[in-house]
C-alpha cells in the first residue's frame, strides 16, 4: 500500500470491550517505527488504539488515554522480517475476562504469541478506543506519517466477539502452512461496525454485509496479484551487491531507484533452479543523460558479491544493457554486442526470459527477442552455466546500475500488472493465467512466484 491510507469514521460506537480484527499482511520495508496497520484516534489530544510493527520489527498493540497515559500495550519479542511471505495477524480483545491474560491475546499465522517484551492488560471491562465514533485508519496513524510500506487483503473487524484465528484461516492439508480462508463466517456475526474489506483485489467496499464501507484517504490504492495465495516475486532489500551505496527500493521493492555512490547489484526474493519463467523492467529515468543503460537479468552467486561488479559484471550474472549503440549481453563477466535492439530510452521495456530446463536466458525490448531469439521454441538463446554448478543452486532475478557515476530508476513487474503504480497498458497473452505482463508472455513461461513454483 505504500504511502497509501484508508479511513472511516462509524456512525455510531460499536462494542469497545470485545472484538476481533484479523490481517493479511505483506511487508515491504523493515525497521520502519510505527508500521501501522489499523489505528484509531489522536496520540494525547484523544483516546487512542493502534496496532504496528515497531523500528525493531516487533509487533505492538496498545490503548491510550486522551492524556497521553497508557492503558496497556502487549510488544512481541518475535521480530518480524520476512518480506516475501504474508503474515495473518490477529488481535482479538475480551476486556470483560477476568484473567487479565485472555483480555487482549496475538495469534501469528494461527498461532498465539506468548512471549512479550512488555505485556501490561487492560483493567477489567476496560472501553477501548476501537470501535469508538472516531476516525479509524488503516496503514497510517491520524497526524502522523507512520505508513505501513506494504500490501493488505482481507483486513476485517468483527465487532462484539473474540474470535478464534480458524475463522479466517486454516492449516494446508499439504503443505502443512496457514492459509487464507476465503469464506468468513463470524460466530456470532459481525456486529455494527464490523467489516470485510481488500478481499477482491483493492476493494474498500465492505463485504460483511454490514455496509461499513471505507475510503481511501492518501495515495493511490492499486490492485496487486500478489495475495496470501499466491506470493510474487519482488526485488530483495536485504541483499545487495554493494553495502556502501544508497540504493532505495519502494511501491513494494519493485521500484528500483539507485545512486552514484558504488556498483550495486539488486535480486529477487523468489529463484528456481528448474522451469521457464518470465519478467519485465521498465526505464524510468536516468541522471545524466548520457551513457544511460538498464541491465537487467539473472544471477546465481551470493550477495554481497565480493568482487568489483564494475560494469555490472560479476561472476554467474548474465545480464542485458547496452554499450555505445550496440544491445549488449554480459555473459558470467564477459560483453558480447548484439546489434542495434538497445534498451537505453526512458519508457522501454526490457524483457527477461528464463529457460531452467534447457539452461538457456533471452533478452527482449518492446516485444522484440535480441539475437533473434525464441523462447517458446528454444532457439538462439544465451547458454547459461547449469544452476547445480552455481554458488547458490538456483538462479534469482537481478539488477545492477552498470556505473558508480550515474543515477538509475526502473520498475520490475514480475506479474502484478504494474509497474509502480502505473498499470500495463495492454495486457499480453498469457497461456499459463499467471500473472499480468505488458508483453505476450512465452508459451510455456509463467510468472515467479509460489503458483508458478506448483505450476
Amino acid at each position: 500500500m505504500a504511502s497509501t491510507f484508508l479511513t472511516r469514521t462509524p456512525s455510531s460506537a460499536g462494542n469497545r470491550k470485545t472484538f476481533t480484527i484479523s490481517a493479511w499482511v505483506k511487508r515491504g520495508t523493515i525497521s520502519n517505527a510505527n508500521s501501522q496497520i489499523i489505528s484509531t484516534g489522536v496520540y494525547s489530544s484523544s483516546q487512542l488504539f493502534q496496532t504496528f510493527f515497531e523500528s525493531d520489527d516487533t509487533l505492538y498493540i496498545s490503548d491510550y488515554t486522551s492524556g497521553g497515559s497508557k492503558s496497556f500495550q502487549l510488544s512481541t519479542n518475535r521480530k518480524f522480517r520476512d518480506i516475501n511471505s504474508w503474515y495473518h495477524i490477529l488481535f482479538a480483545v475480551d476486556t470483560t475476562q477476568g484473567t487479565a491474560s485472555n483480555r487482549v491475546k496475538v495469534y501469528v499465522n494461527g498461532v498465539q504469541e506468548t512471549s512479550f517484551s512488555e505485556a501490561t492488560y487492560p483493567s477489567q471491562n476496560f472501553d477501548c478506543a476501537f470501535n469508538l465514533n472516531q476516525l479509524h485508519t488503516i496503514a497510517n496513524r491520524n497526524g502522523t506519517n507512520f505508513e505501513f510500506g506494504g500490501s493488505m487483503s482481507y483486513l476485517a473487524s468483527v465487532d462484539g466477539t473474540q474470535e478464534l484465528p480458524t475463522i479466517f484461516g486454516e492449516i494446508d492439508t499439504t503443505t502443512g502452512q496457514w492459509k487464507i480462508k476465503t469464506g468468513i463466517t463470524p460466530s456470532s456475526g459481525w456486529g455494527t461496525n464490523g467489516f470485510l474489506i481488500l478481499k477482491d483485489g483493492n476493494s474498500v467496499t465492505d463485504q460483511s454485509g454490514q455496509g461499513n464501507n471505507w475510503t481511501v484517504g492518501g495515495g493511490t490504492l492499486t490492485k496487486t496479484e500478489d495475495n496470501p495465495s499466491n506470493v510474487f516475486c519482488t526485488l530483495n532489500p536485504l541483499a545487495r551487491g554493494d553495502l556502501t551505496n544508497n540504493a532505495i527500493l519502494s511501491n513494494g521493492n519493485t521500484y528500483y531507484s539507485s545512486d552514484q555512490a558504488g556498483y550495486n547489484i539488486r535480486v529477487g526474493t523468489i529463484g528456481a533452479n528448474k522451469g521457464k519463467w518470465y519478467w519485465e523492467g521498465k526505464f524510468i529515468s536516468h541522471n545524466p543523460q548520457t551513457s544511460p543503460g538498464m541491465p537487467l537479468g539473472i544471477i546465481a552467486d551470493n550477495v554481497p558479491i565480493a568482487t568489483n561488479v564494475a560494469g555490472g559484471q560479476a561472476p554467474y550474472y548474465y545480464a542485458y544493457n547496452y554499450s555505445g549503440s550496440d544491445g549488449t549481453v554480459t555473459l558470467n563477466s564477459s560483453d558480447t554486442n548484439y546489434g542495434t535492439t538497445i534498451l537505453n530510452t526512458v519508457g522501454q521495456i526490457g524483457m527477461v526470459a528464463l529457460d531452467l530446463d534447457n539452461n538457456k536466458v533471452y533478452f527482449g525490448v518492446n516485444g522484440t527477442w535480441t539475437n533473434s531469439g525464441n523462447p517458446a521454441n528454444g532457439t538462439n538463446g544465451y547458454s547459461i552455466i547449469d544452476p547445480a554448478d552455481t554458488p547458490l543452486g538456483f538462479y534469482l532475478p537481478a539488477v545492477s546500475d552498470r556505473s558508480s557515476i550515474r543515477e538509475y530508476v526502473y520498475a520490475w513487474n514480475f506479474g502484478n500488472g504494474y509497474f509502480g503504480t502505473t498499470a500495463v497498458s495492454s495486457a499480453g497473452s498469457n497461456a499459463s493465467g499467471n500473472g499480468i505482463f505488458e508483453y505476450n508472455v512465452p508459451a510455456g513461461f509463467t510468472a515467479l512466484s509460489t503458483k508458478g513454483l506448483n505450476l
